[in-house]
């Protein structure tokens, strides 16, 4: 891993009328590195995901990916906030992937892959879909390019979803519960692409309630409760052994 955090966040409020849903949150995620967030729901976990790609607008503070400010930009020693068309193309290094599958129903599972690299990015087709190939190979649905998103099982859309986030080439992975709307037989297969992604080098934010994985996986876990980062460190110690009772009381529900 670099010295320097690929992701950066920045003493980050926010609020929804007088719900304050993140609290002056501020950490780094290293290149490479693969953190887990858990937590109650209404902790602040996804706010604070969506936050990192500028679904979300924050209140104060910032999130810097390689070092630049996502969703605004420096002018004259201020922060101005992005054109939509500018906002879109620096997306193109933050991939998400949804509880829901989001695809495009009208399109194959190919054309859901390509449209971001061709619109967006301006890649040549003939380049575009050598790499989508590739991906639906990855995500274990090479034969099933030419179906359609209903043809599709719950979890193989969302691999499909994983697939398409990562046709844009992104630095950094950010996934929303990826598993929470599927039935549990389906689960498996996403995790072994997440899995598959953690072995090949890529950084990876992931919420999830999936504990195993985030003991197995990730590098971290950071646990969150009312908008603030309660305790955070390497699996074994904040899964296993949790020194805030708060840490404790969530496992113990959850397990």
């Amino acid at each position: 891993m670099n010295a320097e955090p690929l992701v950066s966040v920045r003493t980050l409020t926010k609020s929804y009328g007088p719900k304050v849903v993140l609290k002056r949150i501020s950490l780094d995620i290293a290149e490479g590195e693969v953190v887990a967030m858990i937590g109650p729901s209404g902790s602040g976990k996804s706010t604070l995901l969506r936050c990192m790609n500028h679904l979300e607008s924050p209140d104060s503070g910032c999130v810097l990916v390689g070092g630049d400010p996502v969703g605004y930009a420096m002018k004259n020693g201020e922060l101005h906030e992005l054109s939509d068309s500018a906002l879109s193309y620096q997306r193109r290094g933050i991939g998400m992937v949804f509880q829901s599958f989001n695809l495009f129903q009208h399109m194959t599972v190919m054309e859901n892959i390509v449209e971001g690299p061709i619109g967006v990015l301006k890649q040549s087709r003939a380049q575009v879909y050598e790499h989508a190939k590739y991906l639906l190979d990855l995500v274990g649905l090479a034969d099933w390019a030419d179906h359609y998103p209903s043809q599709l099982s719950g979890g193989q859309q969302q691999r499909i979803a994983i697939a398409r986030a990562l046709a844009m080439r992104p630095r950094v992975m950010l996934f929303d519960e990826p598993t929470s709307a599927l039935d549990p037989e389906l689960v498996g297969d996403v995790l072994e692409v997440m899995r598959t992604l953690a072995r090949e080098g890529m950084t990876m934010i992931v919420v999830t309630h999936e504990i195993a994985f985030a003991r197995d996986v990730c590098d971290r876990v950071i646990f969150m409760a009312d908008g603030e980062v309660v305790e955070e460190g390497d699996p074994g110690q904040v899964l296993v052994t949790p020194q805030h009772e708060r840490t404790r009381e969530f496992l113990r529900r959850l397990l």
